[in-house]
């Protein structure tokens, strides 16, 4: 915990893929690893 705000790894979320999809307050959210290895999250 940074803060006191929780961390999670982002290879615990994507479980050895590239993306997954957040839902939130019912909208769908992709969080992906770019070719750079870095995230990206869209709606």
């Amino acid at each position: 915990m940074e803060g006191g705000v929780p961390a999670i790894d982002s290879r615990t979320l994507l479980k050895g893929g590239k993306e997954l999809v957040i839902r939130h307050a019912g909208e769908n959210y992709r969080l992906r690893v770019t070719r750079q290895n870095r995230l990206i999250l869209n709606k």
